[in-house]
């Protein structure tokens, strides 16, 4: 027998008796309680459970997930960070990869796992429901681990308002209500799960090393994590392995995770506190509601006294700059054939309500979902035309590398997520003079070896460079992660990626077809549903000018 023939056929059988199917059984479902401590209201859970438990698996495990949807509204479910190679109908986004499950129906995702190892995280993507607690870990754990420790833990930093998403977006948008404090993107910073004044204590043993996978699963605030008396060595950013750098806190914006090993003392004749500071780049840094600090205990013994460490207001925090980050498989920069330039332009209309855009429109939803157009149009899939100017479409050519340059003149920041991709951070610099109080942006630039990830901030008045190569055949969203004021306000574009390879390789499940029908969807044509150019039917692109 031939020796590589030998060879591939018993890694292939090895593969087989390790790797399984992990099946799960979700209903996705209205759930009541109070999970900020005070307001007790309606959210989404699964199996009657908020919040959700977190998933796990080994790599190279099928995670299969049987939803059922008892909800009065469509859902779907996003694998954050995950590739979906070969399963693009599987990545979640409505009115871009599916329709939707229906109320009443149920549906079936598979999850390959074989490429990717790490902490990501699963949530909603239609109507935001990930807003109202349709989001949890996913750990696709290493069967060789990066790095040798002792424990693992898990943190998750979450922001939860006091109604649901979109009984707080209409009143927000009623312009007679603009004054109403309520109507600033106020809310309550959640610790695993919970008010993050109640949490409780980390317990830890001396002398021993633990990896954090700490997730911000928030909708709209940035997250500050860290721990007195004790460094952190991050080593994984969304995912991908990092080598090692010692940091003082975590700077996590909405979307983003980070694992760091923490050394423990070897003493236990004291405790020490975590801090977990939750703020929004929506409201003004004066306004004394905001950033809020919640303060838990990290216990090496239960009567242990806590250990007062003052800080050092001298000393500016080392948190990771992904400028700082390094791949751990030593990546070069790749070489850009194509850049495309992405500037951000806010408007806000006579009734003081914002909208956003990346570079062309206000995104907006189609009449087919844009990978049904795709896989639909023929020849007709490579022209941008036929997705219409309301997705701001971006047709990619099959391996080349494209690099964005997203630009940021306001006093807002952002999350930029990726679908199907991670994508090197090689530079980041000031966008227009700062005002309102911020500092002035300063120029970094990545070291050798850049690194990857599939959520990446862009602070105000920056601009910030990625690069990635168009290897994965699809339809990708790329959009801003903070839902509440920018997300839901259009902060968005489409990558049309490969498309004749695209209706090659795959076919979307008849079930979701099906789906489509159930709702009145067409699920065939341009993104009006109608042949060639003709966008007959699409409510008018909206251009904005800040």
């Amino acid at each position: 027998m031939n020796v590589c023939f030998l060879f591939i056929f018993v890694i292939f059988r090895l593969k087989s008796c390790f790797a399984k199917r992990v099946e799960l059984d979700w209903n996705i479902e209205y759930v009541y309680g109070a999970r900020d401590g005070s307001n007790y209201r309606r959210s989404i859970g699964v199996n009657g459970a908020t919040p959700i438990p977190a998933v796990h698996v080994m790599q190279g495990d099928t995670l299969v997930l049987n939803v059922h949807n008892k909800l009065d509204v469509a859902t779907s479910l996003h694998p954050h960070g995950i590739y979906n190679n070969g399963t693009n109908y599987f990545d979640g986004p409505d009115m871009v990869t599916e329709c939707g499950i229906p109320p009443g129906e149920s549906f079936t995702y598979e999850i390959d796992t074989t490429a990717q190892s790490g902490t990501f995280w699963i949530h909603g993507h239609t109507r935001h429901a990930d807003v109202d607690g349709l989001r949890t870990p996913f750990i696709i754990h290493s069967n060789k681990p990066p790095v040798d420790y002792d424990e693992e833990l898990l943190i998750t930093l979450e922001d939860w308002f006091s109604q649901e998403f979109y009984v707080r977006m209409e009143y927000i948008d009623n312009h007679k209500n603009r004054d109403d404090k309520f109507s600033v993107n106020y809310a309550t910073g959640l610790f695993n799960g919970y008010n993050a004044n109640n949490t409780a204590p980390i317990k830890l043993c001396p002398g021993k090393r633990y990896r954090l996978r700490v997730i911000s699963m928030a909708a709209n605030n940035w997250s500050v994590f860290r721990i007195s008396g004790h460094k952190m060595i991050v080593i994984e950013a969304d995912g991908v392995r990092s080598m090692p750098l010692e940091v003082d806190e975590l700077n996590l914006g909405p979307g983003q995770r980070n694992s760091v090993i923490v050394t423990t003392l070897n003493s236990t004749d004291s405790n020490y506190v975590f801090e977990f500071i939750s703020t929004s780049s929506t409201v003004n840094l004066e306004e004394n509601e905001l950033p809020k600090s919640y303060k838990g205990v990290v216990e090496y013994k239960e009567d242990a006294p806590i250990k007062n460490i003052p800080e050092q207001s001298d000393k500016e925090p080392m948190w990771p700059d992904d400028m700082a980050l390094q791949a751990a498989d030593r990546q070069p920069w790749l070489p850009v054939d194509r850049s495309i330039n992405l500037t951000i332009t806010r408007y806000v209309d006579q009734f003081r309500v914002t909208f956003w855009s990346l570079g062309k429109t206000l995104y907006q939803p189609t009449i087919v979902p844009t990978l049904y157009t795709a896989m639909s149009m023929g020849k007709l899939a490579s022209n941008e035309s036929v997705y219409a100017p309301q997705t701001n479409a971006y047709v990619l050519r099959h391996l080349e590398v494209i690099e964005f340059v997203i630009s940021n003149p306001f006093i807002n920041g952002h999350t930029f997520h990726m679908h199907g991709h991670d994508f090197q951070v090689t530079e980041a610099g000031p966008c227009g003079k700062a005002t309102g109080g911020y500092p002035e942006v300063s120029y970094r630039k990545s070291g050798p070896w850049p690194i990857r990830r599939d959520t990446v901030q862009v602070r105000a008045f920056e601009y910030v460079r990625l690069r990635f190569r168009a290897d994965n055949p699809g339809v990708w969203r790329f959009h801003c992660h903070v839902a509440p004021g920018h997300d839901y306000k259009g902060l968005a574009v489409i990558l049309i990626e490969a498309p004749e390879l695209l209706q090659k390789q795959q076919r979307i499940p008849d079930q979701m077809k099906e789906m489509c029908k159930m709702q009145g969807i067409p699920t065939a044509g341009n993104a009006a549903g109608n042949p060639g150019f003709d966008l007959t039917g699409l409510p008018p692109a909206v251009y904005l000018s800040s």
